[in-house]
């Protein structure tokens, strides 16, 4: 889905040098997920179980276009 590569991409252009290892590992966890379920995630109809992620997934929804 292209409005998921988009949301994601932002992150790594704006996030990804000065994150700490620790978030570029759940960032990496993060794109182990099907789209069909980042989807959800990412529009609020469904929290990731996994806090960190559930965190990582806050962040990028509230990036600035």
């Amino acid at each position: 889905m292209r409005e998921l590569d988009q949301l994601l991409e932002r992150w790594l252009q704006r996030e990804w040098r000065q994150s700490p290892t620790s978030q570029r590992e759940v960032f990496l966890r993060l794109l182990d997920t099907e789209d069909d379920t980042l989807w959800r995630w990412f529009l609020g109809h469904e929290v990731p179980a996994d806090v960190e992620i559930a965190a990582l997934v806050d962040r990028i929804r509230t990036l600035p276009p």
